[in-house]
């Protein structure tokens, strides 16, 4: 219990900056960005909502926990499956402090392989995502009495203090009743495994070689592992004898899921498009891992 306690405060203190800042920019979302330009750029099902995607998910510089509250804006405003699902990949697994980290510990070959592979596995699971049928939700502020008779609301410009409380409102009350449980649970289920599990010793007398691929996927998609916080783990696990190409699996794998991000996925979009992400992420990621290790 004491564990537990030690690790849950962890991720709390560690996620909680993330999370603050995402939900901000769900807000900021949320009240900025038109609908029109949603559904110009990210609305529909071609490559250019993935590609749009991917780059905006390169540029926000937050984990997976922060990257919810946005794609869940996103989804609201109107967003298709696809460019949502390639934001949730390319977001928490890239950022300028993670390919510095990542070059200066494991070598520069090993940061510029891990970006493009982001960049890849992102674009790819966007464009199959797109091809999945899933319930559109209801928008926000659609001005509409019923679902058959929609009355479109004219446009009003609104003071920018009543914007900014609207993104306030928005950020720090309705997205932590979207998925502020989901949020803490998965906090709860993260620190019950690394309080629980002995990795080091685990890898050090029974996952070298081939086997050490399964593990560094199973332990990326259970447990959070922040992209610039976990180098210094995989560097660790590598020393102890983990393959290079599951140590890349690891850190690829382990800042795009957590159970923050399975939750809120269920809980969104359904079983089947949680089943497809984490298929799509478990057979790229291996893929990955194993070209890594012939390079």
């Amino acid at each position: 219990m004491v564990n537990f306690l030690h690790s849950f405060r962890h991720y709390f203190i560690e996620m909680a900056p993330a999370l603050a800042v995402g939900f901000f920019l769900s807000g900021l979302i949320h009240e900025f960005i038109p609908d029109a330009w949603i559904n110009r750029h990210l609305g529909g099902k071609g490559v250019k909502g993935v590609l749009w995607s991917s780059l905006i998910g390169t540029l926000v510089p937050v984990c997976c926990w922060g990257c919810l509250p946005i794609a869940v804006s996103f989804r609201k405003k109107g967003a298709a499956l696809g460019p949502i699902l390639a934001i949730l990949v390319t977001t928490p697994a890239t950022s300028i402090n993670a390919l510095i980290v990542t070059a200066r510990i494991l070598g520069l070959k090993f940061a510029i392989y891990l970006f493009f592979s982001v960049i890849l596995m992102g674009v790819i699971i966007g464009l199959i995502g797109n091809r999945i049928k899933v319930t559109k939700p209801v928008k926000d502020n659609c001005g509409c009495d019923d679902g058959k008779n929609e009355i479109p609301m004219p446009a009003v410009k609104k003071p920018f203090l009543r914007r900014i409380v609207s993104v306030l409102r928005f950020a720090y009350i309705q997205m932590p009743k979207d998925i502020g449980k989901e949020t803490l649970l998965g906090l709860a289920l993260a620190a019950s495994v690394e309080s629980i599990l002995p990795v080091g010793y685990l890898v050090k007398n029974y996952l070298r070689g081939s086997i050490g691929y399964l593990f560094a996927l199973v332990f990326g998609l259970v447990t959070y592992i922040c992209a610039t916080m976990g180098v210094p783990l995989v560097d660790a696990l590598l020393k102890q004898g983990l393959d290079r190409g599951a140590g890349f699996v690891l850190l690829l794998v382990g800042p795009i899921t957590s159970y923050g991000t399975i939750l809120v996925l269920r809980k969104e979009f359904g079983s089947k498009v949680l089943f497809y992400y984490l298929g799509m992420i478990s057979l790229l990621g291996l893929a990955l891992g194993y070209g890594f290790s012939f390079i």
